[in-house]
C-alpha cells in the first residue's frame, strides 16, 4: 500500500488496530521520535549540562590532588626545611641584642672605631624606630681618618657578634690635614618583646 493513496481523514482514531500497517509504524516511529526528543529536553540535557561540569570538577580536583600527593610525598623534606629555617631564625634573633645589651653594643661600636686609629667627632644614638617584630636604632656617626682606617672599622663593626648594619656613608676631605672625614649612620637591631609588640 501507498500512503499517497490513503486520506488521513478516513483514519479512525478510536481503533488504530484497522489502520494500514505503514501507517501505524510510522505514527508509532513519530511518538517514538516525540518520546526521545522530550526525554532529551526535559532530563538528558540538564544532565549532559551536569556531566561537562563535573568532568570540569574532576579536572580541577585531580591538578589539586597532584598538588597535594606531591606535598606528601616531600613532608619529611618540608618538615625538616621548617626545622632548619626555626633554628636559622633563632640564630639571627640571638644576634639582635635585647634592651640590656644595647649599652653593651653601642660601646663595642665606638671601640672598633677607636680600636682603628678613628678620632671621633660625632657619636649619637638617636630615637629608635618600632618595626613589625623588632626595632631599629639608628647611630649618627662622624669620624676622621684615613681610607684604612675606615675600612679597619666597617670591618670590625661587620665582625661584631651582634647585628650591625652602616647606611648613608659619606666621605669627604678633613677641615685640616691629609685626613677625610665619614659620615654614616649605624644601625642596630634590637628584638621587640611579646610586651612591646
Amino acid at each position: 500500500m501507498n500512503l499517497s493513496d490513503i486520506d488521513l481523514n478516513d483514519l479512525d482514531f478510536s481503533n488504530v488496530s484497522n489502520w494500514p500497517t505503514s501507517i501505524r509504524l510510522l505514527t508509532v516511529a513519530i511518538a517514538l521520535l516525540a518520546v526521545l526528543g522530550l526525554g532529551y529536553w526535559f532530563d538528558l540535557k540538564d544532565q549532559q549540562l551536569r556531566l561537562e561540569q563535573v568532568e570540569k570538577k574532576e579536572a580541577e580536583l585531580k591538578v589539586s590532588f597532584e598538588g597535594k600527593a606531591a606535598k606528601a610525598a616531600n613532608l619529611e623534606a618540608y618538615e625538616q626545611q621548617l626545622e632548619e629555617m626555626r633554628q636559622s631564625f633563632g640564630t639571627m634573633l640571638r644576634q639582635l641584642p635585647n634592651k640590656t645589651q644595647v649599652a653593651g653594643l653601642l660601646v663595642d661600636v665606638s671601640q672598633s672605631g677607636l680600636a682603628s686609629g678613628l678620632e671621633f667627632e660625632l657619636f649619637r644614638p638617636r630615637d629608635e624606630i618600632p618595626k613589625e617584630f623588632y626595632a631599629e636604632l639608628p647611630i649618627s656617626v662622624k669620624v676622621n681618618g684615613t681610607y684604612h682606617e675606615f675600612g679597619a672599622f666597617v670591618s670590625a663593626v661587620a665582625a661584631l657578634p651582634r647585628i650591625v648594619t652602616i647606611h648613608d656613608i659619606v666621605i669627604s676631605p678633613a677641615q685640616e690635614g691629609n685626613e677625610l672625614t665619614m659620615e654614616l649612620t649605624a644601625k642596630t637591631y634590637r628584638y621587640l618583646e611579646e610586651e612591646e609588640g
